[in-house]
C-alpha cells in the first residue's frame, strides 16, 4: 500500500493486483490515493510495464502463476525469504523468474519497513535503497522508482548472486527494528567520509 500510494502521488499509473478487492487494506489505499486502480493479479499484470511483487513469501509461487505480463515486463521482487523460502526456490526472485519466464527480474524494496517506504526522509536526510539482479534493464527501471519514492540513492549491489545479500540486509533491519525492539523508525544510509 505504501508503495502504491507514493508512486501514484509521483504520477505513475498504479494498479493493485489483489485477490480480495474488498479487504480493509485495499480500501485504505484507495481512500488515501483514489487514483490507484484495483484488479485481479492477471488483469493488473496483463499490460504492465513494471510489476512489483510485495506479498508474504508463502504466496509468491501462487501469485507468480497468476502474472500475465509479457517476457519483457520488469518484475521487481520486494519479498523476503526469511525463515521460509518459496518452495522449491531459494527466494522470490528465482520463483518469479522460473514461473513467469521474465528476462527482467530484480530484487528491490525489501530492506526496510513500510513506514520508510512512505516517508524515506529523516529530516534533511534521504534514506537509501538497494537493488540486485542480473537484468540491467530491471535495475535501470527500479532505481528511478526508488528515487520517485523519495529515497536519496538506490545502490546496485550486483547480480543474482547478491539477492541473498539483500535479504540478509532485510534481516538486519528486522532484527534491529522488531526483535531488538529499537522500533520501525530506523533505516539504512550509506555515508561517505569527507575528503
Amino acid at each position: 500500500g505504501a508503495l502504491a500510494a507514493r508512486w501514484d502521488a509521483a504520477g505513475h499509473r498504479v494498479t493493485l493486483g489483489v485477490r480480495h478487492p474488498d479487504s480493509d487494506d485495499v480500501k485504505d489505499v484507495l481512500a488515501e490515493q483514489p487514483g490507484v486502480r484495483v484488479a485481479s493479479v492477471a488483469d493488473a499484470t496483463l499490460d504492465a510495464d513494471v510489476i512489483v511483487v510485495s506479498t508474504p513469501t508463502a504466496a509468491v509461487v501462487e501469485v507468480a502463476k497468476e502474472i500475465r505480463a509479457s517476457a519483457e515486463a520488469v518484475i521487481v521482487d520486494a519479498t523476503n525469504a526469511i525463515g521460509k523460502a518459496p518452495d522449491p526456490y531459494p527466494n522470490g526472485a528465482e520463483a518469479l523468474r522460473a514461473i513467469t519466464k521474465s528476462a527482467h527480474v530484480v530484487k528491490c524494496f525489501n530492506t526496510t519497513g513500510f513506514e520508510n517506504m512512505r516517508h524515506p526522509r529523516y529530516g534533511d536526510t534521504g534514506l537509501d535503497m538497494f537493488v540486485a539482479g542480473a537484468s540491467s534493464t530491471a535495475k535501470a527501471t527500479a532505481r528511478p522508482l526508488a528515487l520517485d519514492l523519495g529515497f536519496a540513492e538506490c545502490y546496485d549491489l550486483g547480480g543474482d548472486d547478491k539477492i541473498a545479500l539483500l535479504e540478509g540486509l532485510a534481516l538486519v533491519w528486522i532484527n534491529l527494528a522488531i526483535f531488538q525492539k529499537q522500533g520501525r523508525d530506523i533505516a539504512f544510509k550509506v555515508i561517505r567520509r569527507p575528503r
